[in-house]
């Protein structure tokens, strides 16, 4: 999740940015029950009413309390019951237990979350400097990540529940032409890599450094369902040759056979989507595929998948368009004819493309002092980076530096297999 960069100068639109992101987030939450919004499905996912009343904590505790003096909480016990990890904040609440707080009611964080606004809109009515201006920004970019996080957890949620409830409902639609894949080639030699310049971004985006690539291609669109399935048909899941050790170790504790939410129903295999249970489409992109699994296709395939850089390197001439939560479908999409570019199509939204990059600091980089600099800097071991977004993720929340990150065995994302190889 990551830390902030302050823009030069405080954003004239802050309020009115305030406002549409805080109501984005009420919105997604629109379709849920109270019941629907309390419970917990796994230690990794919270409760939407946790992310409700988490994101209005962060710009009470670092917003409201920077700016006013003598600040007084609107409830102390959310102090320590919605703070996720910040341990220089003060205590947390049992994360593994957020699904059993069932009070405050929903209703009741909706309230909290009208009084911290009204306070934030007449903080900023009166103006605020280049530094606190800098922290809303923040606050938004890190609300948008729990917006996602929103759908992917009740997505967990919902599909434990034999009656495969439906989120929203999404119609039919036509099977797509599926093009082959074809190669984007990069002569590769000394490539920058990392944010640069002004605009809003998360501290692991840089510092901007160089990196040496050789030559390289990667694929001009994701692994398809139906190119999975291939995999599968072909013993993907039995072979261990395939595998990273502890990717087969993970395969053989879990009972793993196919991608998250795969069911098999009328002898068919079928997809649990946020629009119920679906029949699988051969021409969207898989996801919910862990990393060791992208590995192992890849491998199947012939290939393996890009570093950041590579990833990185051909993204950034590429416009940052595609099925991001906007267009409320919450689902990958096919490609369409006539959206392959001159670059590789569907780099952003659709599906979170692992990369063979693990999570970890850039030359150079340093977290921030107090709370904040605990955004992301204590989290770079251990993890993978993905890149480029998906059908859960705001569209103006990512851009061709962004790096998220997710243990190798997760799943619950929207997360994809981009294919790349060396030339």
């Amino acid at each position: 999740m990551g830390s902030f960069v302050p823009d030069p100068e405080p954003n004239e639109d802050l309020a009115e940015r305030f406002a549409h992101v805080r109501d984005a987030t009420t919105r997604l939450a629109a379709p849920l029950s109270p019941e629907d919004c309390t419970p917990q499905s796994m230690p990794d996912a919270s409760p939407v009413k946790w992310h409700l009343a988490h994101t209005t904590w962060f710009f009470e505790t670092f917003v409201l309390e920077r700016a006013v003096s003598d600040y007084a909480p609107v409830v102390p016990h959310y102090r320590e019951m919605f703070n996720s990890y910040y341990n220089t904040v003060g205590d947390q609440f049992h994360r593994p237990e957020r699904g059993l707080v069932t009070r405050p009611g929903l209703e009741e964080v909706h309230d909290y979350r009208r009084c911290v606004d009204g306070r934030i809109h007449d903080l900023l009515a009166q103006g605020v400097g280049v530094d606190l201006a800098a922290v809303v920004e923040l606050g938004l970019h890190h609300e948008q990540q729990h917006q996602e996080l929103i759908l992917t957890d009740v997505k967990h949620l919902l599909a434990k529940n034999p009656l495969h409830p439906v989120y929203r409902e999404r119609p039919p639609e036509p099977a797509a032409p599926l093009a082959p894949i074809a190669w984007s080639r990069h002569e590769g030699g000394l490539q920058s890599i990392g944010h640069e310049g002004p605009g809003f971004h998360f501290d692991n985006e840089g510092p901007r450094h160089q990196m040496h690539l050789v030559p390289f291609a990667l694929a001009s669109r994701p692994v398809t369902v139906g190119e999975f399935e291939a995999f599968i048909d072909d013993g993907g899941y039995r072979r261990a040759d395939l595998w990273l050790a502890d990717g087969w170790a993970t395969v053989q504790e879990r009972g793993w056979q196919a991608p998250g939410y795969w069911r098999e129903a009328e002898g068919e295999r079928h997809a649990f989507t946020l629009g119920g249970l679906r029949p699988l489409r051969p021409d969207e992109p898989v996801t919910h595929v862990s990393f060791y699994e992208a590995d192992a296709y890849a491998r199947w395939a012939g290939h393996r998948l890009p570093s950041e850089a590579e990833w990185e390197t051909l993204a950034a001439d590429q416009p940052v368009k595609g099925n991001f939560q906007e267009n409320e479908r919450f689902h990958p999409a096919p490609l369409q004819s006539g959206e392959q570019s001159d670059g590789p199509a569907q780099l952003y939204g659709d599906t979170w493309e692992w990369t063979s990059s693990a999570y970890a600091p850039y030359p150079g980089f340093r977290p921030p002092e107090g709370a904040l600099g605990e955004y992301n800097g204590k989290f770079m071991a251990n993890q993978m980076v993905l890149r480029g977004g998906s059908c859960a993720t705001p569209n103006n929340h990512v851009r061709a530096t962004y790096r998220n990150f997710f243990y190798p065995d997760a799943r619950w994302q929207f997360s994809g297999i981009r294919l790349a190889r060396d030339v």
